[in-house]
């Protein structure tokens, strides 16, 4: 049994540098990003990111996938260390979940942070985003929206995918616990690479703003030390959901960001003052000189 249960944490790490290296590989690539319509007469022909959003997903996911077979070499810099930290950790998870679940005071805490990184949680501030742009005509925050709905579907089918490949026992499964290939669904962290692929979105879109930066990121990492210390997940789960959760959401930003939106505005709205003129009536009393003024905005 003991040699069975070495066996496959062996295998499990071997899948572990493969994934790793295709998380980083997501963020590696050297994304073009999609250029900023022109004010020429094909300007309106751009579709939105909106109707976009699942065909996009759909090249995400291919992306994702085969980004190990176009890693540059210097990305072996981080890769390695990074596969060489998780693969230590693995080796240590089950005698630092059994320390950590030795004390129960921060369950309750740490079960209330976690919601921020559950499915229900990222999914109401992508919405709220989206729904505060449309309203408020603010195109940064729409686009964060439909990004932050993008790298959570993304991070769904990639967390999904791989739960039911390596099958890895939670801390609270008895005997098993940490077993890889036994039927469970800890390996890596969902809340994780959810929290920080939402929060990678957020921090590039608000890059000139340090506190919105600071919140995004110190809210997934709170996320991920919580899947831990509420015994959900061991240290290498949470590790690698938020590597994978970084790289999907670096990824998806320089894929699919456009510029214009920096501006100002939704992409509809800076389309039409680069084709069209603000008109604003003028009217001097004292010389009853009466006219309108044109205006265009470059």
């Amino acid at each position: 049994m003991r040699s069975n249960r070495k066996t496959r944490c062996r295998f499990g790490m071997i899948i572990l540098a493969v994934l790793v290296s295709a998380a980083g590989g997501a963020r590696a690539q050297s994304p073009t990003p999609t250029p900023a319509p022109s004010s020429g007469p094909t300007a309106s022909a751009t579709p939105s990111l909106e109707k976009e959003l699942f065909k996009n997903i759909l090249r995400d996911q291919k992306a994702i996938w085969t980004s190990p077979l176009h890693l540059p070499p210097e990305n072996a810099h981080w890769l390695l260390p990074l596969g060489l930290g998780t693969a230590a950790l693995i080796a240590t998870d089950q005698s630092t979940g059994d320390e950590i679940a030795e004390s129960d005071k921060l369950l309750n805490v740490s079960g209330i942070v976690s919601y921020a990184g559950s499915g229900y949680g990222t999914s109401a501030i992508a919405g709220a985003f989206y729904v505060f742009g449309r309203v408020k005509h603010n195109g940064r925050a729409r686009e964060t929206g439909v990004l932050g709905a993008e790298v959570l579907i993304d991070s769904a089918i990639v967390v999904t995918s791989i739960k039911a490949i390596t099958q890895r026992t939670r801390p609270t499964g008895g005997q098993s616990r940490s077993d890889f290939f036994d039927g469970g669904t800890s390996f890596p962290s969902g809340h994780s690479i959810q929290a920080w692929s939402l929060a990678t979105i957020i921090a590039n879109e608000y890059h000139d703003k340090p506190a919105v930066q600071i919140a995004a990121y110190g809210i997934a990492s709170a996320v991920s030390v919580a899947r831990f210390t509420g015994r959900n997940h061991y240290l290498s789960d949470v590790l690698v959901g938020s590597v994978m959760g970084y790289g999907i959401g670096q990824y998806v930003y320089h894929k699919r960001h456009r510029k214009i939106v920096d501006s100002g505005g939704t992409e509809e709205e800076s389309r039409d003052r680069l084709l069209w003129p603000a008109i604003s009536p003028q009217y001097n009393r004292r010389a009853r000189d009466y006219g309108v003024a044109l205006a265009w905005s470059f």
